[in-house]
């Protein structure tokens, strides 16, 4: 059986099949766009069976995965470090895409407990969701804090939460207060209001779109208590 090393990147994957020896038996580059994944699966027909090992950099292959998994092949994933030997030991005049890709095949084929490429399912949407939801709670967080210090520069005596600017009330309250005010320091504290209130309505819309995720899997959900 042939192994397909697959070298990845934005414009391009480069492909490589060795045979069961490691002897380079066809390479082709094609376009990370659906026409190229389809040349690619046509490609990858003339060496009947074959194993796929591409190199795990899922935001580069994670689309190249999923067509050659729906086409009906194995795909394994090759982790970075594994590569080091092979291609130093490849090493040429010319392009790299081949050597790396051909590395890869041959990791592939001196490694064969890697760990096999599936579809995504509902796992990765629960993990985006969160991961996204995290990431508005941190921009929420570092904007509140330069808030606080530039709302104690206009006015120490300024009502601030002492548990953090979460509320749309206190947006609010605060709004209407600057506005009795002028300089550049108001300015920049009415944006970074404005931009704590459009944080926390995306991440309060977070939340009411979340019911479902977590009775489907209720740990992959922080608490409304942990933002």
């Amino acid at each position: 059986m042939h192994i397909v090393g697959i070298d990845s990147h934005k414009k391009t994957h480069t492909l490589v099949a060795v045979d069961p020896l490691g002897r380079r038996a066809g390479e082709a580059t094609l376009p990370t766009t659906a026409a190229g994944h389809a040349q690619a699966i046509k490609w990858i027909a003339q060496f009947g069976q074959v194993l796929l090992a591409i190199e795990d950099c899922r935001h580069l292959t994670r689309r190249l995965e999923a067509d050659l998994l729906l086409a009906g092949h194995a795909v394994v994933r090759v982790h970075t470090r594994l590569m080091a030997g092979a291609r130093r030991s490849g090493r040429e005049c010319g392009k790299s895409d081949p050597i790396d890709a051909e590395a890869v095949a041959r990791v592939a084929l001196r490694e064969p407990g890697l760990p096999r490429a599936s579809l995504a399912g509902p796992a990765r949407d629960v993990k985006l969701l969160v991961d996204h939801r995290r990431c508005l709670v941190r921009n929420r967080t570092a904007a509140a804090n330069k808030l606080r210090w530039f709302l104690h520069e206009i006015d120490p005596e300024l009502p601030v939460p002492s548990r953090g600017l979460r509320r749309l009330c206190v947006f609010d309250a605060l709004a209407a207060v600057l506005a009795g005010h002028q300089g550049v320091v108001v300015e920049i504290a009415r944006d970074l209001v404005s931009e704590c209130r459009r944080l926390t309505e995306h991440i309060n819309a977070q939340h009411g779109c979340a019911s479902w995720w977590r009775l489907w899997h209720p740990h992959y959900w922080p608490s409304p208590g942990a933002a």
